[in-house]
């Protein structure tokens, strides 16, 4: 299995309103993409407190990397992606992007 994580830092300016209103897409794409195990996404309730920002966050489970692949490759993750980068302090720089494979 592989995971896909994802940790935003969302401009200020984003209600968590229109936070949980951009996550809403990440069911409805998850549902139409094969290889697609599961999905979590929200705001850090860590008790350690060192997000650095990154309060915000999702992680997608994948068969396969092929799985991987086809997600990446596909119109409404780019669609999502674009979402997420306007939506982030810095755009790109305000993503931390890791996948991991998982026993």
């Amino acid at each position: 299995m592989i995971r896909h994580i994802v940790l935003i830092r969302f401009k200020p300016e984003m209600s968590e309103a229109a936070i949980a209103k951009v996550f809403a897409a990440l069911p409805k794409l998850s549902a139409r993409l094969p290889g697609v195990l599961g999905f979590a996404f929200g705001r850090s309730e860590s008790p350690e407190q060192i997000e650095r920002g990154y309060m915000h966050g999702f992680t997608l489970d994948f068969a396969s990397w092929e799985a991987l692949a086809t997600y990446q490759a596909d119109a409404g993750h780019k669609a999502f992606g674009g979402t997420l980068v306007a939506g982030a302090v810095g755009g790109l720089d305000g993503l931390l992007v890791f996948d991991l494979a998982v026993a």
